[in-house]
């Protein structure tokens, strides 16, 4: 990471002993004259990763530029501008008329900026100092900020989801109206689902948030969706964990997401979660919130909030694919592996020769769970022939879960159960609306995004539109 203590990192070979010959530093303002081109900007440390021979300038335009130099460059020392990106932590006084909230850090883009050292983006904010970027949080509620670990989130384990629940458990006894997470998106769906689960009775809203683009791009998401996070967690009346982020692409609202049934389905666009399966809990926009879920727990319905954090982290994940090698499932067997989710193809089909195999790894004490590929529909186990057949090898129906829902449910579910008629019970049993009773008509249909779409709308109120 980049620091004045730390000059010209990223330079080497002839580059770097051309600068510390003219005595320029990292974060100097620079004039430079190399192939009769005059540049004027700032030095940057180096990206490690690309080619030697450059250096790299901040023009004024705030666009960053490589420029090829040798010994017939001409440089010069216009000034020098320490690079910080260090914001001090703002902490105001409490508002007894306002509702109060716990920020949680954990990483993640919404808490990162980009650094010019790796080319990559690193984690960076604390929570105190998007606080202090963010200073419409002050106009929402009061915020009490705290980091648990800085990581970005594929990094995360089932720990640090219990270390989240626990968080949550004791903001909720020391009375805060709500808890926000800043979580990185990569990973953020097997969170939500994993505080779902660990947090049986829950009292007050959890809202995980991240962002797509770093804070310091003007491209960001991070500064309204953790105002939209705010908003919900603090005024929000329901007692859920759902993730809040960007509704639309031109960012006018929010979507929240119910933790056991959402997705990240793009890589890089800002809008990025889907509730899968069904349309979205709750929508954000400004001051207002409105949930959308027609069931759904209001905050104090339960008086206490309690985490219940027993997991058993040994399950795997396979997506099966023609050809599959029946070793694939074997591993798990020998590995000491408990528990196995199967994403299947179709209604939840897996190759007839890995029957044996699937079959040994029970006979070992694997519970074996099948769920869908397709993410939208459900399992057809009694549909094919080769459905019943899998059932009578003694796999469970996932029916609707998610593969991540299911990963993270079947760990709770063995931190608590080791009899296997009792496990796959609690697999097949709707615990946190993870299991749906059936997608509401327009379920695959669902218009997350559009600005204009009601998600209520029959189909025959469609067809007469049309």
């Amino acid at each position: 990471m980049s620091s004045e203590k730390n000059e010209l990192e990223g330079y080497t070979g002839g580059v770097l002993d051309l600068l510390k010959a003219k005595g320029i530093r990292t974060w100097d303002k620079l004039a430079v004259n190399a192939g009769g081109k005059q540049f004027d900007g700032i030095l940057l440390p180096r990206n490690k990763f690309d080619a030697p021979g450059l250096i790299d300038l901040k023009l004024k335009n705030g666009y960053n530029v490589g420029i090829r130099v040798d010994d017939k460059t001409e440089f010069k020392i216009l000034d020098h501008q320490k690079g910080t990106y260090q914001l001090p932590e703002k902490n105001l006084v409490p508002d007894p008329k306002k509702p109060s909230i716990l920020l949680v850090g954990t990483g993640g883009t919404l808490a990162s900026r980009l650094d010019y050292a790796t080319g990559g983006v690193v984690p960076a904010f604390s929570p105190g100092e998007l606080f202090t970027a963010v200073p419409e949080l002050a106009d929402i509620s009061n915020v009490e900020t705290v980091v648990k670990y800085r990581i970005f989130s594929e990094d995360a384990t089932p720990k640090h989801w219990q270390e989240l629940a626990k968080a949550v458990e004791e903001a909720a006894k020391k009375g805060k109206d709500g808890v926000v997470i800043g979580h990185g998106t990569d990973t953020m769906s097997y969170s939500a689902a994993a505080l779902s689960f660990m947090l049986p009775k829950l009292s007050i809203p959890v809202v995980i948030v991240g962002s797509q683009r770093s804070s310091d791009r003007p491209s960001s998401d991070a500064a309204l969706n953790l105002i939209h996070a705010a908003t919900a967690a603090a005024r929000g009346d329901f007692a859920d964990v759902v993730i809040c982020m960007m509704g639309t692409q031109n960012h006018t609202f929010a979507y929240l997401h119910k933790g056991v049934l959402v997705r990240k389905m793009h890589s890089s666009v800002r809008h990025t979660f889907r509730t899968i399966k069904a349309t979205p809990f709750g929508k954000v926009d400004g001051s207002k919130i409105e949930v959308l879920a027609k069931e759904y727990k209001r905050r104090g319905e339960d008086k206490a909030t309690q985490a219940d954090i027993k997991v058993d982290e040994r399950v795997g994940l396979v997506y099966t694919y023609p050809g599959i090698d029946p070793k694939v499932f074997e591993f798990y067997g020998d590995a000491g592996y408990k528990g196995l989710v199967i994403a299947g193809t179709g209604l939840g089909h897996v190759p007839h020769a890995t029957f044996p195999a699937i079959k040994n790894i029970i006979g070992k004490g694997v519970s074996v769970v099948m769920v869908v590929q397709t993410l939208w529909g459900f399992t057809g186990m009694n549909v094919y022939e080769t459905g019943r057949e899998e059932l009578a090898l003694g796999i469970i129906d996932g029916k609707s879960m998610l593969p991540e829902t299911a990963v993270v449910k079947l760990m709770w579910v063995l931190g608590h159960e080791k009899d296997p008629a009792k496990i796959k019970e609690m697999m097949e049993t709707n615990l946190r609306g993870e299991i749906l009773p059936a997608e509401p008509p327009n379920g695959f249909d669902v218009g997350q995004g559009e600005t204009q779409r009601v998600f209520s709308q029959s189909r025959s109120e469609r067809k007469e539109k049309n």
